[in-house]
């Protein structure tokens, strides 16, 4: 497994991540991101790639919406992820992530349709570029995140994996994530390493991984159980742990999480 972090597409990003001994950077081009803007720089990222010598793990696309009311592909959204798709190949990044919004004028299984039949286009344009797809399990404009919609349109789509995120399962109260990774993880693309702790049931706060409530030594025993051997991506997320402080908790993270990657 290679470790990495979630970052900005800038030269300091790749500096730090050189820096720190890590493998990769990860890119997260959301909604509130403008992605022709970022297209427009591939060719800058490129030179950056090539003069750290630090990958781009995967890159991302979280809150948007995918299908309208009817059910119908969002079309100027599917062009910006096939934009993406496109920049994953020149970027040789092997994966791409994104979700899939729920509409509440449809059943659940017209929303699960209307999914695959989104994930279908951006499987077909990623089999012709050599790009893996994968769905994030984050509840940000997104209801493709547990088994109950994976044992639907992941059992639809064969090639389609999944990027999963523990604390995410964690934080929803549903303490199976153990159960998940172990059911699942074959079908996993890409990991998310991110610390959980809740105080009195609730969400309190995202400290650096190895300082949590999650248990990422059984996490990581299952993980080469189910033969996973793709990227461990680092995210910081916490208020608490930002500036200086932040820095040393990501530090601290990856000094953890180093002992466990053999």
């Amino acid at each position: 497994m290679n470790l990495g972090i979630i970052a900005d597409p800038t030269e300091e990003s790749f500096i730090m991540a050189k820096n720190k001994g890590l493998d990769f950077i990860e890119l997260c081009i959301n909604i509130n991101v403008d992605v022709d803007e970022f297209i427009s720089n591939v060719d800058q990222i490129i030179q950056w790639i090539n003069a750290y010598n630090v990958k781009i793990g995967s890159i991302g696309r979280w809150g948007s919406n995918r299908i309208d009311e009817k059910g119908n592909i969002c079309q100027d959204e599917l062009e910006k992820e096939y934009k993406l798709i496109e920049a994953c190949k020149k970027l040789g990044c092997g994966v791409y992530v994104c979700g899939c919004n729920e509409q509440e004028s449809l059943s659940y299984l017209e929303n699960c349709q209307a999914a695959i039949n989104f994930f279908e286009k951006l499987l077909a344009y990623g089999k012709e570029l050599g790009i893996k797809i994968a769905t994030y399990n984050c509840r940000w404009n997104n209801f493709v995140y547990s088994e109950k919609a994976w044992n639907i349109i992941h059992g639809q789509l064969d090639e389609l994996g999944i990027k999963y995120d523990p604390s995410h399962s964690y934080y929803d109260d549903n303490d199976n994530y153990l159960s998940e990774i172990a059911k699942w993880g074959n079908r996993f693309y890409h990991f998310h390493v991110k610390g959980a702790l809740k105080v009195d049931g609730k969400r309190y706060d995202d400290p650096p991984a190895g300082m949590d409530q999650l248990d990422w030594n059984s996490i990581m025993a299952i993980l080469y159980k189910v033969g996973y051997d793709g990227n461990l991506s680092i995210e910081p997320h916490s208020a608490t742990w930002k500036g200086e402080l932040g820095d040393k908790g990501v530090d601290y993270t990856i000094k953890y999480m180093s002992n466990l990657v053999l």
